[in-house]
């Protein structure tokens, strides 16, 4: 499935996604309709170069800074919150199989567009067996599996001995099985199915533990010394996740700015929405909210890339206040899409009208177990009050 393009260096990555808006834009009702993004618009991403971000540079990739990631995904996110979505875990689920052992990043990264999926839900087993595992069950919320090459599977490893390993397994898309049981209100068009793994086997060389990775401690010998895959993956997934948030939600405030001048409020005497009050502060309060969420998201990314850059440890606290960041400047973009959708109007409910699929769209992505805002920001204040933040995932 992977492309052959050869787009330009990232230099101009972000300007090439911005072009495609239109046509991502184009496709996102009908990506809504079929459950998933559409060829089209998959393709098009690839041409553009966004897949090959997190690919390591001598298998053709970018290694795109952290900042040219989260516009670049915002850009996307903007047109499709779906296709946005499906961008980010691909390019995240790219940087976790850079950590991979070396003979597993040849085989997978065979070109520098190749799109890899993946989860870390624990719903297969993996039993050792013949120099690796047999793995059996399923991996749910498998985001564009259907147009992925490889899919990083979470499975848990009996040890014998205490809780069972989880581990991470690269497994050709080829060999797995894909339900047909994505049927959701939000980001609807992302193709998150359940895979099937059916007695595969998976030999040692693409495993990739889990706990030692959360660590920092991974087997890949090219990318343990490249600064740039020294950067902790989970807090990664914030600034992902930020950037689809972000392009939703500056997404709804462009569109609400157009509306506001060809519609009046009904049962008033406003013919027009942009000349009533109410009007001019739901507008200034929903572009504070998202300029807040871009505020904090510029806050941890620029703590990351420094990070990465001088090679200095994360304190419990960092780490934990970037989740919490992450989770509140979510929270800051559904409010702000919640107060446009509401101020929208009920000629805002039909399905064309990007509006109201912003607005599930930012409700699904708030309800990710790592994202929620509540969530996290218990986990902060738990590291705050000098307790242990009572998870692994930081």
């Amino acid at each position: 499935m992977a492309g052959s393009s050869a787009p330009r260096p990232d230099g101009d990555l972000v300007a090439r996604v911005r072009e495609l808006q239109p046509l991502v834009r184009s496709h996102a009702l009908r990506a809504e309709q079929r459950r998933r993004v559409p060829g089209e618009v998959v393709e098009a991403l690839a041409g553009a170069g966004l897949y090959r971000m997190n690919v390591p540079r001598h298998y053709g990739g970018y290694q795109s800074s952290l900042r040219t990631q989260v516009d670049a995904l915002s850009e996307v996110s903007a047109a499709c919150g779906s296709a946005g979505f499906m961008a980010l875990i691909q390019a995240g689920c790219a940087f976790i199989a850079a950590l991979f052992p070396d003979e597993a990043q040849d085989e997978i990264f065979t070109g520098p567009d190749v799109r890899v999926g993946g989860t870390l839900i624990p719903g297969a087993k993996a039993v050792a067996a013949d120099g690796g595992y047999v793995v059996s069950g399923n991996s749910p919320f498998a985001t564009g599996c259907q147009d992925a090459d490889w899919h990083l599977l979470t499975a848990l490893s009996d040890t014998g001995e205490g809780p069972p390993e989880m581990l991470w397994l690269a497994i050709p898309m080829s060999d797995l099985k894909v339900l047909d049981d994505w049927n959701v209100t939000g980001l609807a068009g992302s193709g998150s199915n359940t895979v099937v793994a059916q007695d595969v086997h998976v030999p040692a060389h693409r495993v990739l533990p889990v706990g030692p990775l959360l660590a920092g401690v991974f087997p890949a010998r090219r990318s343990s010394a490249d600064p740039f895959y020294r950067m902790p993956v989970l807090l990664l997934f914030c600034a992902w996740t930020a950037a689809n948030a972000l392009g939703l939600a500056r997404a709804a405030l462009t569109e609400f700015g157009e509306r506001i001048h060809r519609r009046g409020i009904t049962y008033t005497f406003y013919e027009r929405q942009h000349e009533a009050p109410v009007t001019h502060l739901q507008y200034a309060e929903a572009e504070m909210k998202v300029s807040s969420a871009e505020l904090l998201t510029a806050d941890f990314v620029e703590l990351i890339e420094s990070r990465a850059a001088d090679g200095a440890p994360y304190t419990a606290q960092e780490r934990a206040r970037i989740r919490a960041q992450c989770g509140y400047l979510v929270r800051l973009c559904k409010e702000a899409a919640d107060l446009i959708g509401s101020a929208s109007g009920a000629s805002s409910l039909h399905r064309e009208v990007p509006v109201q699929r912003i607005v599930r769209d930012l409700n699904a992505l708030s309800l990710h177990s790592f994202v929620n805002p509540a969530a996290n920001l218990e986990l902060y204040g738990r590291v705050l009050s000098g307790l242990d933040a009572g998870t692994p995932f930081l």
